[in-house]
């Protein structure tokens, strides 16, 4: 996997390594200019935007019937609560993620747009494909997302083309750089991508399709981040996105 990350990677004519950047000047480079400012402020408007409308696609996607799907590959996996396991690994994998992304601006911004990208991606497959939760599920505890649908009658379990836990997980091991951040973050990535199996709350088939819709909306970023209207601009400010 480590392999296909390596492949993955867009030219851009706009940044240079970040070796070549002194540290901690990469931000002041990068908000000097304009594309950037407008870039980096509209996609978190529209993920704030986003943030409001989410809870009420939701609840609409659960109060769907949706087709209960034959699975193999579930019958092969024991089933157990893994919620703690899983979401130590997604949020110190988000953290160490964050450390690596926040020096780097133009990569950040690029994150940024990916995972708008990709919530999207996400909303449209399940509207298009309602789906009821594998038979044996046992219900995972999320502390974020419990507090955010804390308002709802029901728990969201009709949630499920693609993973969202996988996707984003993927996404990260896309964006960082360097073969032992790649690595640590796609062992991850498959760790979750089990795990939710073990827990029943996907199919094998939202988890296997999950990395493809991440690099989707990781090579969508990227193309916009090379194609967008570009102001004129040193040559050096901060990571090749």
């Amino acid at each position: 996997m480590a392999s296909f990350l390596e492949s993955v990677e867009l030219p851009s004519a706009q940044a240079a390594p970040l070796a070549s950047q002194p540290p901690g000047k990469s931000w002041p480079v990068a908000w000097a200019q304009p594309g950037f400012r407008a870039r980096l402020m509209l996609v978190l408007g529209l993920l704030v935007g986003l943030l409001a409308v989410v809870p009420h696609f939701y609840q609409f996607i659960q109060s769907r019937p949706g087709q209960l799907l034959p699975d193999p590959l579930l019958g092969r996996l024991p089933v157990h609560d893994v919620s703690a396991v899983t979401f130590t690994l997604m949020y110190g994998s988000i953290v160490a993620a964050l450390v690596f992304l926040l020096p780097r601006p133009l990569l950040l911004v690029r994150v940024l747009w990916a995972y708008l990208l990709l919530q999207l991606l996400r909303m449209l497959t399940l509207w298009l494909l309602p789906l009821d939760p594998p038979a044996a599920l046992v219900m995972l505890h999320d502390p974020v997302v419990d507090r955010l649908f804390g308002t709802t009658t029901q728990p969201v379990v009709r949630d499920l083309f693609f993973s969202g836990h996988t996707a984003t997980m993927a996404l990260l091991a896309l964006a960082v750089r360097g073969r032992y951040w790649r690595v640590a973050l796609a062992l991850a990535t498959m760790a979750v991508g089990t795990l939710v199996l073990v827990q029943r709350v996907h199919y094998s088939y939202d988890v296997l399709a999950a990395p493809l819709f991440a690099w989707l909306a990781y090579y969508l970023a990227g193309w916009w981040a090379c194609h967008a209207p570009k102001h004129k601009q040193p040559r050096r400010i901060g990571e090749a996105v």
